[in-house]
């Protein structure tokens, strides 16, 4: 049993982190704000425990998100003997821990509920729109879409993380069914040369997307390529060290929503062994 005083340090520290996610996660989304999950290892070793960190941010610079159940619909780690949530508890910073209880490949895969954001302006919204690479949804916004006034936009995430142990080079990656997922169909961690990625929406390939691709040790120099039919892309990935693949895709928000339009965002984590520096 905890003692009183130990309780409320828990509850107070929980608030805090509460206030904190809830001021990073609802920025708006014109802010072009990436979320991705980076535990604190990507090569640990079997029966190692890994502190696992969500944060919310641009170019490798986040403020962290704390373990909130509330806000995600699945939150879980699959390896070779299955799939399991990811422990923690309300608060917690890391936002759980991972146990390395398999040879091989772990995924760490997160979905959050939706948020919404809304932009003053439909001239605020068409920038944001070719911001983040998503011109095409201009011809529907011009078409039916409100044209001025205040516009609203559902938003979710779906986060993954990949994880090695060993020098096993297969699977490469494991598709969890996420809404959005990004998929690795080389594994990074099987040395050098380039590596394809799968946009899948709704488990179908989404063609015509937009994925960037940047290293934690230069964020600002980022790979970028449009899905081609079956939902790929190929990077050359030769710098080491820790990656981050995004995409985002927006459709018109269901009739009788509360929003006009409904993005899905896309993130995808590993560390690349081997390349230059």
């Amino acid at each position: 049993m905890l003692s009183q005083k130990r309780r409320q340090s828990t509850v107070k520290k929980a608030c805090r982190l509460v206030a904190l996610w809830y001021f990073v996660f609802f920025l708006p989304a014109v802010q072009a704000h990436d979320f991705w999950i980076e535990p604190e290892s990507f090569r640990p070793a079997i029966g190692q425990k890994v502190p696992v960190h969500l944060y919310v941010g641009m170019d490798f610079k986040g403020d962290p998100a704390p373990y909130i159940p509330e806000w995600f619909e699945r939150y879980v780690y699959v390896n070779a003997q299955g799939e399991k949530p990811v422990p923690g508890l309300p608060g917690d910073d890391p936002a759980g821990t991972v146990p390395i209880t398999a040879a091989g490949l772990t995924v760490i895969g997160y979905r959050s509920t939706k948020f919404s954001v809304t932009f003053d302006t439909t001239a605020e919204f068409e920038k944001y729109l070719v911001k983040e690479g998503l011109e095409r949804n201009l011809a529907l916004l011009n078409q039916g879409r409100p044209s001025q006034g205040k516009i609203t936009e559902n938003y979710s995430r779906c986060a993954k993380a990949l994880v090695m142990n060993g020098t096993a080079a297969t699977p490469a990656d494991r598709v969890l069914g996420l809404r959005i997922e990004l998929i690795a169909e080389r594994s990074p961690y099987a040395g050098g040369g380039p590596v394809p990625f799968r946009l899948l929406y709704e488990n179908r390939p989404l063609t015509g997307a937009l994925v960037v691709a940047f290293n934690k040790a230069a964020p600002l120099d980022k790979l970028k390529a449009r899905t081609d039919p079956d939902g790929r892309v190929i990077f050359d990935i030769k710098r080491r060290g820790i990656w981050l693949v995004t995409a985002v895709h927006m459709i018109p928000a269901p009739r009788r929503a509360d929003a006009q339009w409904e993005s899905i965002w896309a993130s995808l984590s590993f560390e690349r062994p081997e390349g230059k520096p």
